[in-house]
């Protein structure tokens, strides 16, 4: 087995609950704004993550990796503006692309093609994340009000937009219990 893979995977899975939480946080946020159709999109997000977290249980349980359900820090509850927790998600995003860009190498360099084949539905995940939190981060910017970005996501798709069953499709590894 690999061992520094299953370390970072454990570690990851602490990662995609704690960026679960965090979306939790900043739809509350949009929904305190009267913002529904961003609340809506983060609160999907916010299943995604779950959801990546439980693909990694059962990718865990299945391969009889030991592991432990990591706890997680502190979330950001409170922005200034609109924009702030769009930028977070951003970074969010690009932090986590990081990471599983981190696991597969460590597949890899350990010779574990069960390992890395797992990661690569995760990294074609993590293009679809960025560009929609780019998209989401532009379309703030340009709007000349909150109201025009509620009218973009009523009216476009933005990613999958954390859709039931975008997890689901086809290549997505297991969920434990299922996705939601």
């Amino acid at each position: 087995m690999s061992h520094q893979f299953n370390e970072l995977l454990t570690r990851q899975l602490g990662n995609e609950f704690a960026a679960s939480q965090q979306y939790i946080a900043i739809a509350a946020w949009f929904d305190g704004q009267d913002l529904p159709r961003l609340a809506k999109h983060f609160y999907r997000q916010a299943l995604e993550e779950r959801n990546h977290a439980m693909m990694m249980v059962q990718y865990m349980l299945d391969r009889g990796i030991k592991f432990v359900i990591p706890g997680i820090g502190e979330v950001r509850n409170d922005f200034a503006t609109a924009e702030d927790p769009l930028v977070l998600a951003l970074a969010q995003e690009i932090e986590v692309t990081e990471q599983i860009k981190e696991l597969f190498a460590a597949a890899r360099a350990e010779n574990d093609p069960l390992g890395e084949q797992f990661m690569l539905w995760f990294l074609k995940e993590q293009v679809e994340e960025v560009a929609s939190m780019s998209t989401l981060l532009n379309i703030a910017r340009r709007a000349s009000s909150l109201f025009e970005i509620e009218t973009f996501l009523a009216r476009e798709s933005v990613g999958d937009a954390g859709q039931p069953g975008a997890d689901g499709g086809a290549g997505a590894p297991e969920a434990a219990g299922g996705t939601l």
